[in-house]
């Protein structure tokens, strides 16, 4: 790939997940609607379920949210609310995947108690000495962006945004479309995939975003349940928005939030 295209398609698939993420950080508050999942190394939903937990308060929920100092890299900030993706700006055009629509973009589902967010960002690594020009493009770009929304639910009502959650993996394995803030949008594809540990019970889905000039652009998408906590992670690596190329999820930071929550 020339230098050009390589540019071209930075700017398109990066301009695409830069939209998703940045849209999708929302303030904290009490009336947002969270996605959630289960916070095992088992990616799949498990069948029983532990007695209702008290919901966290927002009070309790912003003591609990991601903060610089529980991180070793990368920075975190606060979402403004005046950015904050609202259920009602975000709608499946197959209500079925409708879960993965609003996890996608950092919007709880159903009706938590209290909702809080936070965001965070990786530090790219230098490029060589030698590297050209494509490679310091897409070593400047090589960079993870997260959203994390925790949200917390009265009479398990987490335990049942997990199990939608897994249906709509399942159902909406083969892609599904829908609208975002007045932005049409495509998912190519959703894989399940390893989900990390630390939380009673995890989904971990991997998606692919239909970008310009052919690039199936992966997000990482991880809803872990703590009690009656869901805490889910939306993230998005600008190179590999760029390329197609696939990243890790970045456990660290999910180990460190879910942690928080015990």
């Amino acid at each position: 790939m020339t230098t050009s295209p390589v540019r071209r398609t930075v700017l398109a698939a990066s301009a695409a997940a830069f939209a998703l993420l940045v849209t999708a950080c929302g303030g904290s508050g009490d009336g947002d609607k969270a996605d959630d999942g289960k916070g095992k190394a088992d990616s799949s939903a498990s069948a029983s379920a532990a007695p209702a937990a008290k919901a966290l308060t927002a009070a309790e929920l912003e003591k609990a949210a991601l903060a610089q100092a529980d991180v070793k890299d990368g920075k975190v900030t606060e979402v403004p609310a005046e950015d904050d993706a609202t259920a009602d700006k975000v709608k499946s055009k197959d209500a079925a995947c409708q879960p993965l629509a609003l996890l996608q973009m950092g919007v709880p589902a159903g009706s938590p108690a209290a909702t809080v967010k936070r965001s965070w960002a990786s530090q790219p690594e230098k490029p060589a000495a030698d590297a050209g020009p494509e490679e310091t493009l897409l070593a400047g770009l090589d960079v993870e962006q997260m959203v994390v929304t925790l949200a917390s639910y009265e009479d398990g009502g987490a335990e049942q945004v997990l199990k939608d959650v897994e249906a709509a993996a399942g159902t909406c394995a083969e892609g599904y479309a829908y609208d975002a803030m007045g932005e049409a949008l495509t998912i190519e594809s959703v894989e399940k995939t390893e989900a990390p540990g630390g939380g009673d019970e995890a989904v971990a889905i991997t998606a692919l975003l239909a970008a310009d000039e052919g690039v199936k652009a992966p997000m990482k998408l991880v809803v872990a349940r703590k009690g009656a906590t869901v805490a889910s992670f939306t993230v998005t690596n600008f190179a590999s928005a760029a390329t197609g190329e696939d990243f890790a999820f970045p456990t660290a930071v999910s180990d460190a939030q879910l942690g928080k929550l015990a």
